[in-house]
């Protein structure tokens, strides 16, 4: 259960629901200037309003590494392949560069 809730939270659903959440609390989309913080408590976390970016730092892409199955695992290598190649071309595109 535990790695199928980790699963949700990643690939290519994982960012929808990340960006659908961010808007919900009103958060910036992303923001150059303000580094991921990744030595927060857990209630710091819950009440940051970082950029959404900033939560695939902060929480998306360590998800891998916390599976517990050999199935996890398998997926959760893929998705976080998907994220880390989402975000190379969504910081192309912030650059101008595509």
């Amino acid at each position: 259960m535990q790695d199928a809730d980790r699963l949700d939270a990643i690939g290519a659903i994982g960012i929808a629901r990340c960006f659908n959440y961010g808007g919900f609390k009103n958060r910036g989309l992303y923001d150059p200037e303000i580094i991921p913080n990744l030595n927060m408590t857990k209630e710091q976390y819950k009440k940051s309003d970082a950029p959404t970016i900033n939560h695939f730092y902060e929480k998306l892409l360590l998800l891998k590494d916390k599976m517990n199955t050999a199935s996890g695992k398998k997926i959760a290598a893929q998705r976080h392949t998907f994220m880390e190649t989402y975000l190379q071309q969504f910081y192309d595109e912030w650059d101008g560069l595509k």
